[in-house]
């Protein structure tokens, strides 16, 4: 693509929008950008930009609106670029418009869901790699999509946000997933039809589509004429369903008839990760990857920082980091996956989720919670009836003691917040970190106590 003589303004100069300016410029374009911030973290020499609130006039003579995630489609500045049929794209729909004119062109995989996108991205990756296959994982994960160009590649395997599938209209997976849907970034999408709306845009195009069989969300984004496979952990009723089947006392990962590989090879722990390994196996045999290699890839991954990581052991309790777990629907699978009995570290900035959805989960797993954070007395009021124990904490060491002292010989201690982490820590790593540290304390203190 060549967009010499064309005008660009970039909306937001994180990392995203940083990509999308740089490369735009590399492309010949004049590009310029916008940030409400008094002072962005970073810019290209000589490249105009508009510094606090956005206004009007900024549009001037521009022929592209690229928009970084963090910008809402329904930012009014971006209303009037679509009323003035300017173009408007994210880096991804430009990234899509590029790979479209190459051949042989390569092939693309795309996955999304409120929950276990990045796993189910990174084991994806990984067996492309084993596969002996050129292969570019970005997106919401990794590299911004347009820093990847430059690479030769057989294989990109996307990582897609909501955010970013707003403002894609072009891309055309070979294979594309979605892995579940629950209350997320409703303080964007206003609504959970508009945040289901946003997720759908993944199917485009005339590829195969990998869906859970177990929400019903997702079933309805399943369109007639389409290549279709399902994943769930239930038994697999036709060769189009892959699921977990038991044979001989031994849980095993199942397309149909055909087992595919012992859930006991995987060493990454739960349920939700032996259905992330089932949309990783759908995905990659859409895309033409034999099985064999499929199951000896899955069986080497270890899993990803932060999501129901194993951090120690004290006492006969076992404690887990699920700091990413920074939604409802997060932390139910987190629970329900460990399975046996949890006390679950709760709190943070909720994003206006209905809290009340954890109580199954709760009821089922767990022996008591402790709240922390901005949101704390929101979400006991709303697991109050949960019949569980309700404790709060004040900050994390107070939160981890408690739920020690809470928890008997084979539990778990279980950081799985459903909640966002600015109110208390820089980030979702952060509060992994002194959530780990204040666990390693209290494993020193058991140590000296002998």
């Amino acid at each position: 693509m060549n967009f010499s003589g064309k005008r660009a303004l970039v909306l937001g100069l994180g990392e995203t929008g940083f990509s999308a300016a740089r490369w735009l410029k590399s492309k010949g374009a004049e590009v310029s950008a916008a940030d409400t911030r008094s002072e962005p973290p970073r810019s290209i020499p000589g490249m105009k930009v508009y510094c606090g609130p956005f206004r009007e006039e900024i549009l001037e003579g521009i022929d592209l609106l690229v928009l970084s995630p963090g910008i809402s489609f329904q930012e009014p500045l971006v209303q009037k670029a679509r009323i003035a049929g300017i173009d408007v794209a994210g880096d991804v729909e430009l990234f899509a418009r590029e790979i479209a004119s190459r051949h042989p062109a390569p092939k693309v995989v795309a996955i999304t869901g409120s929950n276990g996108k990045s796993t189910v991205t990174t084991m994806v990756g990984k067996i492309c790699e084993k596969s002996a296959l050129r292969t570019v994982v970005a997106g919401n994960i990794g590299l911004p999509v347009l820093d990847t160009l430059e690479e030769a590649a057989d294989v990109y395997v996307l990582e897609l946000s909501s955010f970013q599938l707003e403002t894609l209209r072009s891309l055309s997976p070979d294979a594309s997933a979605a892995l579940n849907l629950s209350e997320d970034h409703l303080d964007r999408h206003g609504t959970m039809e508009e945040y289901a709306r946003a997720k759908a845009a993944i199917f485009a195009g005339e590829g195969v589509q990998v869906l859970n069989r177990e929400d019903a969300a997702i079933m309805a984004m399943r369109l007639p004429g389409r290549p279709a496979f399902t994943f769930g952990a239930s038994v697999p009723a036709s060769e189009s369903e892959y699921g977990i089947v038991e044979s001989a006392g031994e849980k095993w990962l199942a397309k149909g008839a055909r087992k595919l590989m012992k859930v006991s090879q995987l060493k990454v722990e739960g349920l939700h990760n032996a259905m992330n390994a089932l949309a990783s196996f759908a995905l990659c045999e859409a895309i033409g990857i034999a099985g064999e290699r499929i199951s000896a890839a899955l069986a080497e991954f270890s899993g990803l920082p932060h999501r129901v990581e194993k951090v120690c052991e004290i006492g006969g309790i076992r404690f887990y980091d699920d700091s990413k777990g920074t939604n409802v629907g997060a932390t139910v699978a987190a629970l329900t996956g460990l399975g046996g009995t949890s006390v679950v570290i709760l709190g943070g900035e909720g994003k206006g989720q209905d809290f009340s959805l954890l109580k199954p989960a709760i009821e089922a797993h767990a022996r008591a919670a402790v709240l922390i954070g901005r949101d704390a007395e929101v979400i006991g009021r709303s697991i109050a009836d949960a019949k569980v124990p309700l404790l709060r904490a004040r900050g994390m060491d107070e939160a981890v003691k408690m739920a020690f002292d809470a928890a008997r010989e084979g539990d778990a201690v279980l950081l799985s917040p459903a909640c966002a982490s600015f109110d208390m820590f820089r980030n979702y790593a952060h509060r992994a970190e002194v959530f780990v540290e204040s666990c390693r304390k209290l494993e020193r203190e058991a140590c000296h106590s002998r």
